[in-house]
């Protein structure tokens, strides 16, 4: 499932207009964003908790030469579901 179908199964399920429902959506995963870019954690009750980890630098490979590099370090989102989630998923 895309965004856009996201966005047409929320519509349909509350009976809002599509455009509505997709503008709401973009706002939802930019306020995730920003709070992620922030060092913020963000729990959704139910659903699961996304944080921002710092992921240190490390040496890798270039497959099509085997030359190793360097990877530099960067801040890597994370999601961990919760046990709502986990549990509508083994049923």
């Amino acid at each position: 499932m895309n965004k856009r179908e996201l966005a047409d199964a929320v519509a349909a399920q509350v009976g809002r207009p599509r455009a509505e429902v997709a503008a709401t959506v973009d706002a939802v995963f930019a306020t995730i964003a920003a709070a992620l870019a922030r060092g913020e954690k963000v729990a959704i009750s139910g659903f699961g908790n996304f944080d921002s980890r710092r992921v240190a630098e490390r040496l890798g490979r270039n497959p099509r030469t085997g030359e190793t590099v360097t990877v530099p370090a960067r801040t890597s989102a994370r999601f961990k579901a919760g046990a709502g989630l986990k549990s509508a998923l083994t049923g």
